[in-house]
């Protein structure tokens, strides 16, 4: 089973968020590594 990226992005985006939100120090964490992810994710082969 492999998971579309379309449905990845919107979990990524609540997680981040709820994490924002319980925790703002984290932020430029959770940027960093959302940001890393969609980076790897655009670069693998389809």
């Amino acid at each position: 089973m492999t998971l579309d990226f379309v449905i990845i992005q919107p979990i990524v985006a609540l997680v981040a968020g709820v994490l924002i939100l319980l925790f703002p120090r984290l932020l430029n964490m959770v940027v960093a590594i959302y940001l890393i992810a969609i980076g790897i994710l655009g670069l693998m082969p389809h």
